[in-house]
């Protein structure tokens, strides 16, 4: 009997993280967006099932990924509907040997394809396995409320928020001890938001978008969703104080120093240099 990708452990992580996510309140109607690297060694049991495949062309090339096999979400799916059909909702895709188009293994039987944020997805893909030597294989979008909240009121900067959200939750600077990084608002599914993405995810697993979500990186899907969960809870903690009038006492740098020094990480030096975070300007529109 031929193995189909039906039954496949990324299909079935897939499923439970995408749900996850969506009980989360992360993914309203179709937003948010999860990519999974799949190895040889994932996608061989089902290469013997695939029959004929549909080839999508991408809007840019990028040949470094090129035979590089993913499952990712598809475009104008729900997240809530992943577990009702996986086959309609999910697909595996396959880079062409340029670079510059994708085959359709498995998925995405509506006829549809994969996200509209590809570009995002596969060049900080690119970034990932450049920055960790191929060990971050999930680059996983959402809409995180609490964190899209502070992206209005905080001075954007990678240091500043860094710093309010070590300082809104004990354990985010041994979760994210390289910080958080932010870029300008872009708009979405063009090559210019993912190249400014693919760049901040070079350099931090984090990554802001103001006023409409977070991308996070990991070499599993456990890995990425803990490291968003972990920074949102900070930001509900934080919501929470400001709207309490702000915060009254804090960690001081020294016990971020002492919490690094206990679990042995190298915190981003920008953020630590800080005294304290604080708040954007408030913009006075005619």
């Amino acid at each position: 009997m031929t193995a189909t990708m039906n039954d496949a452990w990324f299909v079935a992580a897939m499923v439970k993280a995408t749900t996850d996510m969506w009980e989360k309140g992360w993914d309203e109607r179709n937003g948010g967006n999860v990519s999974l690297r799949l190895t040889d060694a994932d996608v061989a049991p089902y290469l013997a099932g695939i029959g004929e495949t549909r080839r999508l062309p991408m809007t840019e090339a990028i040949p470094e990924i090129a035979g590089q096999s993913y499952i990712v979400t598809g475009t104008g799916k729900f997240f809530r509907n992943v577990q009702i059909d996986p086959a309609a909702n999910l697909g595996v895709i396959r880079v062409t040997a340029d670079g510059a188009a994708v085959e359709v293994l498995w998925g995405y039987s509506d006829g549809g394809g994969p996200t509209s944020e590809l570009p995002a997805h596969f060049k900080s893909h690119l970034a990932r396995q450049k920055a960790t030597a191929g060990r971050d294989r999930v680059i996983m979008h959402c809409h995180a409320t609490n964190l899209i909240a502070l992206t209005y009121v905080l001075a954007w900067t990678d240091a500043n928020v860094t710093r309010a959200l070590w300082e809104g939750s004990t354990e985010c600077l041994v979760v994210f001890p390289e910080g958080v990084a932010t870029i300008p608002w872009l708009v979405p599914g063009t090559d210019v938001i993912g190249d400014a993405t693919a760049e901040a995810l070079g350099r931090r697993p984090l990554t802001l978008w103001p006023f409409h979500g977070v991308f996070g990186a990991g070499p599993t899907l456990d890995d990425a969703f803990g490291l968003i969960d972990t920074a949102e809870k900070s930001a509900e903690i934080l919501v929470k104080v400001i709207s309490m009038g702000g915060p009254f006492q804090s960690m001081a740098t020294q016990n971020l120093i002492d919490l690094a020094a206990r679990f042995r990480v190298v915190p981003q030096a920008e953020a630590m240099a800080r005294d304290g975070w604080h708040l954007a300007p408030k913009v006075v529109r005619a």
